[in-house]
């Protein structure tokens, strides 16, 4: 039988500090939340593509950013810039930046 159950970002079941980057996540049925922080001055394909050895970002995103701007540039050049309250889907094949002297904060939700 289901039962409530409750999970806590100030206790995150995972935690990853690449250069400028924060991820936290838990996962509750089978559905992972991470919270990610990126610094003023972070591009993925700065700080991540090193650690990936990919030419660009090639996970899927579904996220909810929370405050700042997060820029996005697709491989075919498309661009796209998420702020405060916007819900987004962002398919492999790109690469993403802080834009700004804010940090940015945003909720992923994946299985």
């Amino acid at each position: 039988m289901p039962t409530i159950e409750k999970k806590s970002f100030n206790k995150p079941e995972e935690t990853n500090t690449p250069e400028k980057l924060k991820m936290e996540a838990v996962t509750i049925r089978g559905l992972t939340f991470r919270r990610v922080t990126t610094e003023p001055g972070w591009q993925w394909s700065k700080h991540l593509k090193p650690l990936q050895k990919t030419e660009s970002c090639q996970k899927d995103h579904i996220l909810f950013v929370i405050t700042g701007k997060l820029g996005v540039r697709m491989d075919d050049g498309k661009e796209e810039v998420f702020g405060p309250g916007d819900v987004g889907s962002i398919p492999p094949g790109h690469d993403g930046w802080t834009i700004g002297n804010q940090p940015v904060v945003w909720l992923e939700i994946s299985h």
